[in-house]
């Protein structure tokens, strides 16, 4: 969209390089743990099973290290002038995550799970294939050469 000037700005977006089943994921995590891979898959399932029981009690599900899911109903329209005029078919429901962070004594965020160490590089880069420059650190803004690009 154009922005007041009439300009149509840039901004940052993530580009996926590809997707991971939850078969690949039972490979993985059965690499680090006296499971077989098909124990580890039917652990997720199971606990997908059981995830979906607590959120629909409305009940918020955290995993320690990982982060919590809840769901969230999004209103769509105005609203209404009266309660009893609500319901359900007027939102979307959907579920948030949100990372498990730890603190620093000071009281900053030290890590969030799943996003502490995560590297941006420009677009420009990742299609050429150069990522030898300093990368930005998004989480402390620091500088770093990763070798685990995000774009």
């Amino acid at each position: 969209m154009n922005n007041k000037e009439g300009q149509k700005p840039f901004h940052p977006r993530v580009v996926y390089t590809g997707n991971v089943s939850t078969e690949q994921l039972a490979k993985e995590v059965a690499a680090y743990s006296s499971l077989s891979p098909g124990d580890v898959k039917n652990t997720i399932d199971n606990l997908v099973t059981v995830m979906t029981q607590h959120l629909q009690s409305s009940e918020i599900v955290s995993l320690k290290g990982l982060g919590s899911f809840r769901l969230i109903l999004r209103s769509q329209g105005e609203g209404f002038a009266e309660a009893d005029q609500v319901t359900a078919a007027h939102s979307r429901i959907s579920v948030r995550f949100t990372p498990s962070q730890t603190r620093n004594v000071d009281g900053t965020v030290a890590t969030r799970s799943l996003i502490t160490g995560v590297k941006c590089i420009s677009w420009k880069k990742f299609v050429s294939g150069d990522t030898s420059d300093a990368d930005t650190d998004t989480d402390s803004g620091s500088t770093d050469s990763g070798d685990n690009p995000l774009v």
